[in-house]
C-alpha cells in the first residue's frame, strides 16, 4: 500500500503514517540545516524523516531505506550503540550505465532520551565531485611528469652527445640547435602549467580592467606572425572594431595566441588563418578560422581536456604542450565567456570565444 508523504522543515519529508513513532521535538529543526542527505529510521527500520536530497539520490522511497548496505549498518548501530562510518556507491534505478554516486556515510544512534529509543540517524555525503577532482589532479600530475621527461631526457642525451663530439664543430652546432629546441619546449610547457594553475579554479578574474579587443588580437597576431611567415600562411584580421571587455589582457592574449598557434600548426603551407570579431548583442565574439586538417567528430568533445591530442605525433613535432586549448577554455570561463568549435575533418576548424562586452548590463 503506497505511503503518502508531506514536505516539512525546509526540504524534509516525514512519514504520514499515524502509527509511526513521532520524531522528538527539536531534532527535526537541527537536522533540517544539515547539508548532507539525512535519514532517520525508527526501531522497525521505517523512515521517519528524510531530506529531499536523500530521496532524489534514490536512498529513500516512501518509508523504505533502499540501500541494503546502509540498512545493515543501521541495524548494527541500533544493536550496540556504536557510531559507524563507511563508503558505498549508488546507481539511480539500480540499472547499468547510470551515473554512479559515491557516498561517505556516518550512522549513529540518536540517543537514549525519552522518545528516541531505537532511532538511528543516517548521514550520507556525496563524494562524487571530490573524487572526480582527485582523479583529475592525479591525471594532471601523471601527465605533467610524462611530458617533462621527454625534453629533460632529450637535453641530457644531447649534452652527452655534445661532449663526445667536442672535436667536431659542425656536430656541436647541430646538437646545440637541438638543445635549444628542447629547452624552448620545456620553457613553453612550464609556462603553460603556470598559466593553467592561475585560472583553472573556475573563478572570475580577480581584478578585471578595461581591455580593448583590437589590442588583444593585434598582439596575439604579432606573436604568431613569425611562425606563420615561415610556412607561408597569411594571417588576416577582419570584423567589427572598437569592442571592449573587462578582464585580464595578458590572459586574453594568451588564449587568442594559443588558438592562432594551433591554426598555424595544423594548416597546410600557403593557406589563410582569419581572425574575425563581431558584436552579438551584449557579447563580443572572436573567431579563429583555418583551412587546416580539421578535427574528427569523435574528438570534438575532448579537445579542451588537458594533454588531450588529436594527433600526438604531429603535436609533438610542432612543439605543442597539449595544454593550449585547456588554457583557452579556462581563460574564457574566468572572463564569464564560452568557447565553441566547429570543424569538418579535412576542411578546417573555427574556434569562437564569446565574452560579455564591457558596457553589457551586469
Amino acid at each position: 500500500m503506497p505511503v503518502s508523504t508531506r514536505a516539512v522543515n525546509g526540504g524534509w519529508r516525514e512519514s504520514a503514517d499515524p502509527a509511526a513513532t513521532p520524531l522528538p521535538p527539536g531534532i527535526a529543526s537541527v537536522l533540517s540545516v544539515l547539508s548532507s542527505s539525512a535519514v532517520v529510521l525508527d526501531a522497525e527500520d521505517r523512515v521517519l524523516q528524510a531530506s529531499d536530497a536523500a530521496r532524489s539520490f534514490g536512498l529513500v522511497e516512501g518509508e523504505q531505506l533502499m540501500a541494503s548496505e546502509l540498512l545493515a549498518l543501521a541495524r548494527q548501530v541500533r544493536r550496540d550503540g556504536e557510531i559507524r562510518e563507511g563508503e558505498f556507491e549508488v546507481t539511480p534505478g539500480g540499472g547499468v550505465g547510470g551515473r554512479v554516486t559515491n557516498f561517505a556515510v556516518r550512522v549513529a544512534p540518536l540517543g537514549g532520551d525519552v522518545g528516541c529509543e531505537g532511532l538511528v540517524l543516517v548521514l550520507a555525503e556525496d563524494q562524487s565531485e571530490s573524487r572526480r577532482v582527485d582523479e583529475v589532479r592525479r591525471d594532471f600530475v601523471a601527465n605533467v611528469s610524462h611530458e617533462l621527461k621527454t625534453p629533460v631526457g632529450a637535453l641530457a642525451l644531447l649534452a652527452e652527445t655534445v661532449e663526445d663530439a667536442a672535436d667536431d664543430p659542425d656536430a656541436v652546432r647541430r646538437f646545440a640547435g637541438r638543445m635549444r629546441q628542447e629547452a624552448a619546449r620545456l620553457t613553453n610547457l612550464v609556462q603553460d602549467i603556470i598559466t593553467l594553475s592561475r585560472i583553472q579554479a573556475a573563478e572570475p578574474v580577480p581584478d578585471p580592467t578595461a581591455v580593448a579587443v583590437d589590442a588583444v588580437i593585434a598582439e596575439a597576431l604579432d606573436r604568431c606572425r613569425m611562425k606563420a611567415n615561415a610556412r607561408g600562411i597569411v594571417l588576416a584580421d577582419v570584423g567589427d572594431r572598437d569592442l571592449g571587455v573587462l578582464g585580464d589582457e595578458d590572459l586574453l592574449i594568451t588564449a587568442i595566441r594559443n588558438l592562432l598557434e594551433n591554426a598555424v600548426a595544423y594548416s597546410p603551407e600557403r593557406t589563410r588563418v582569419v581572425v574575425t570579431t563581431r558584436r552579438d548583442g551584449h557579447r563580443a565574439e572572436i573567431s579563429v578560422e583555418d583551412q587546416g586538417i580539421g578535427i574528427p567528430e569523435r574528438d570534438l568533445q575532448r579537445i579542451f581536456e588537458r594533454f588531450y591530442r588529436v594527433d600526438p605525433a604531429r603535436s609533438r613535432a610542432t612543439g605543442g604542450t597539449g595544454l593550449g586549448l585547456a588554457i583557452v577554455k579556462h581563460v574564457t570561463a574566468a572572463h564569464g565567456g564560452t568557447v565553441t568549435v566547429r570543424s569538418v575533418e579535412g576542411s578546417g576548424s573555427t574556434f569562437t570565444i564569446s565574452l560579455p562586452l564591457r558596457e553589457a548590463p551586469q
